[in-house]
């Protein structure tokens, strides 16, 4: 049988450079959109305004930063779970960058797929918004670390939440202009 606990607990191993990478890159108040205001087949901005390179490094910075802090703590968490029978999945400075990367990469898909659709930069798109980056990160270091299926679906399932806490967060205190 599945303790959801232990894999509540496991989870936010990844879910905490994921959030990191995706919560800080608005807060670099980045100028250069990655796209290069450049435009796809359909006429439609790639990426648009609010993806840019300054944003992007910050997040991969931010995210890698809280990865390094868990990969610095891990020998001591495992350590300590282990008196408990629980393996914590492998954190370290490698698989904290491509958790970052990886949540960095799928929020760029979902900007990709809103503007794909002709919607504007901060449309309220429930669900691709919240599990996006999620997605992402899993895709991208699930190679390199332990990702049970109960993992995935335990972040899936808190994202939206967290998610829309910290943009109405962010909203107040004037980092976001929209509350989602």
């Amino acid at each position: 049988m599945v303790d959801l606990w232990v894999e509540f607990v496991k989870s936010l191993l990844i879910i905490f450079p994921a959030y990191a990478a995706n919560g800080f890159p608005p807060l670099a108040g980045g100028k250069i959109p990655i796209d290069l205001k450049k435009k796809w087949f359909d006429n439609y901005r790639i990426l648009g305004d609010g993806k840019t390179f300054e944003g992007f490094s910050f997040g991969l910075f931010a995210g890698f930063m809280i990865g390094a802090l868990e990969a610095y703590l891990y020998p001591d968490l495992n350590s300590y779970a282990m008196q408990f029978g629980v393996k914590l999945p492998l954190i370290n400075l490698f698989v904290g960058f491509m958790i970052a990367l990886g949540a960095l990469c799928g929020d760029l898909a979902g900007s990709f797929i809103k503007r794909r659709f002709g919607l504007k930069r901060g449309a309220d798109v429930p669900l691709l918004d919240q599990w996006n980056f999620i997605i992402g990160a899993v895709l991208f270091s699930f190679w390199f670390t332990e990702i049970t299926i109960w993992m995935f679906l335990i972040m899936l399932t808190i994202t939206p939440v967290v998610h829309r806490i910290a943009n109405i967060i962010a909203h107040k205190i004037k980092v976001k202009k929209e509350p989602w």
